[in-house]
């Protein structure tokens, strides 16, 4: 079995690929991979690491100003959309894949195209509740089109649609509350976990500030918090603000979160951002949420994102228009202090958790193939 996968530009698109790749490895050590990326893009990175071979195409998305860069960088998008195809066609005829997979992002765009050109069955995986416009173009190129949620279906209407779920890491699956607790040394007052990304999000930096300053003071609440790699002005802030971090036992301040699966364990309340993949580890804990969706994103998808939780009953959102340190605690405090609120929150967003997402996954590959 010989499968090529299709993906990148952002961990959100890279991490399902790899996640696929893995999972399939596992079930058929036999097989063999190759991805696509695209070129100087993180996946150069992140896909050796795994484990996995990759190489490059040049890929870009359309600018939507009419400045003249913008102008002068959409020409340059027109070119590569035609030599992309060429740099990809070259790629899959050498691999000779048996099935392509893409998880979107502009890369996915050429490769899944010019492989179902070629005949090559092509599947792709579509992580948001909004799609992007890659995989919505590629849809009726492609044999099976995989959604994480219900919610993205109406943007595929005449797609062969198959609900997958996202992959979810292991580690998310087994980690225990309990022994996640004992093991960061917590006591039995409420857990909050707050995080904006590895790269951190000032708007929700200065909000936690405040919150963690004030919980630094009154010990009412213990907090882990990532403030990301442009934070670093984080601990600064929340000093200003009148509470040494240092001097405060309840208060876990970090640049990154390398145990989230540990740390997500062990909360009563996550804050964060609203990318798939964290919406999917959220649910399959059953974590209660504040959702801030990033407004910086293709087509305000986590936006998207939130509101299929939210409208299920599974999450709480504050827009970030909205946000503030006083709303933030605002929210935080009335949901801590509603036990059977919690409860009900964190058993909705447990029943739309699709824990087997790589299974599915795995079993549309076997049918496209035609074995099974």
């Amino acid at each position: 079995m010989r499968i090529l996968l299709a993906g990148g530009g952002t961990a959100g698109h890279i991490n399902p690929a790899l996640a696929i790749a893995g999972y399939i490895r596992k079930k058929r050590p036999e097989a063999e991979f190759l991805f696509v990326g695209n070129r100087g893009g993180m996946e150069q990175r992140l896909v050796p690491q795994a484990g996995f071979d990759i190489k490059s195409i040049t890929i870009s998305g359309f600018k939507r100003s009419f400045s003249l860069n913008s102008m002068i960088e959409n020409a340059k998008t027109v070119k590569r959309t035609f030599t992309s195809s060429h740099e990809a066609k070259k790629i899959i005829s050498e691999f000779k894949p048996d099935i392509c997979i893409g998880t979107g992002g502009y890369v996915s765009g050429p490769v899944i195209r010019t492989a179902a050109k070629m005949g090559i069955p092509c599947i792709i995986h579509e992580q948001n509740a909004y799609p992007g416009v890659t995989n919505k173009m590629l849809a009726k190129s492609v044999k099976k089109v995989m959604l994480a949620v219900p919610d993205a279906k109406k943007y595929f209407e005449k797609a062969d649609i198959v609900i997958t779920g996202n992959p979810v890491r292991g580690e998310i699956l087994t980690a225990d509350k309990a022994a996640s607790r004992a093991e960061l040394g917590l006591d039995a007052r409420p857990l909050v976990l707050s995080f904006g990304g590895s790269l951190g999000a000032r708007k929700i930096n200065e909000a936690v500030a405040e919150f963690a300053a004030r919980s630094g003071k009154d010990g009412r609440y213990q907090h882990i918090h990532s403030y990301g790699s442009y934070g670093e002005w984080f601990p600064q802030l929340v000093k200003e603000k009148g509470t040494d971090i240092d001097k405060c036992d309840n208060l876990d301040i970090r640049a990154y979160i390398d145990n989230m699966p540990v740390c997500m364990a062990a909360a009563d309340l996550v804050i964060c951002r609203a990318g798939a993949i964290t919406l999917s580890e959220i649910q399959a804990m059953g974590k209660p949420a504040i959702l801030i969706p990033s407004p910086n994103v293709a087509e305000n998808h986590q936006y998207h994102n939130a509101m299929a939780l939210v409208n299920a009953g599974a999450a709480e959102i504050i827009e970030e228009s909205e946000l503030s340190g006083e709303s933030l605690m605002k929210k935080a405090d009335r949901m801590l202090l509603d036990p059977d609120k919690l409860n009900e929150i964190s058993e909705n967003s447990r029943k739309m958790a699709i824990t087997d997402a790589n299974e599915r996954i795995y079993s549309v590959v076997k049918k496209t193939l035609g074995l099974i």
